[in-house]
């Protein structure tokens, strides 16, 4: 993934609304959830869910397609794997590591 895509990616992702549903997209899996189910789940309206879809859309982060009446919105698996390997490719400079987890 290029720097811009990943630019335009987190942007879409720094909203709130957007943000939940991407997570719960996620969740979802790969056969993802109807429009209509994922407003109701999110208590948004759906003309507001359409903006939402189209920032996400745009910014290769959702997938959506059409059966009979309904639109069903999936998550990018491969953009979002694609961004989270742009964002620690340099971790560690690229040596195997791993954050000790620290117990409350």
């Amino acid at each position: 993934m290029e720097s811009e895509q990943v630019v335009t990616a987190l942007a879409a992702l720094a909203q709130p609304t957007r943000l939940a549903i991407f997570r719960l997209l996620v969740v979802c899996g790969p056969q993802g959830m109807a429009a209509g189910q994922l407003a109701e789940k999110l208590d948004v309206s759906p003309a507001n869910m359409s903006f939402h879809f189209n920032k996400l859309c745009h910014a290769g982060l959702v997938v959506s397609r059409q059966d009979g009446r309904f639109v069903y919105y999936a998550a990018n698996f491969a953009a979002m794997n694609g961004m989270l390997a742009f964002l620690t490719e340099n971790c560690c400079e690229g040596n195997a590591c791993a954050m000790p987890v620290k117990k409350c």
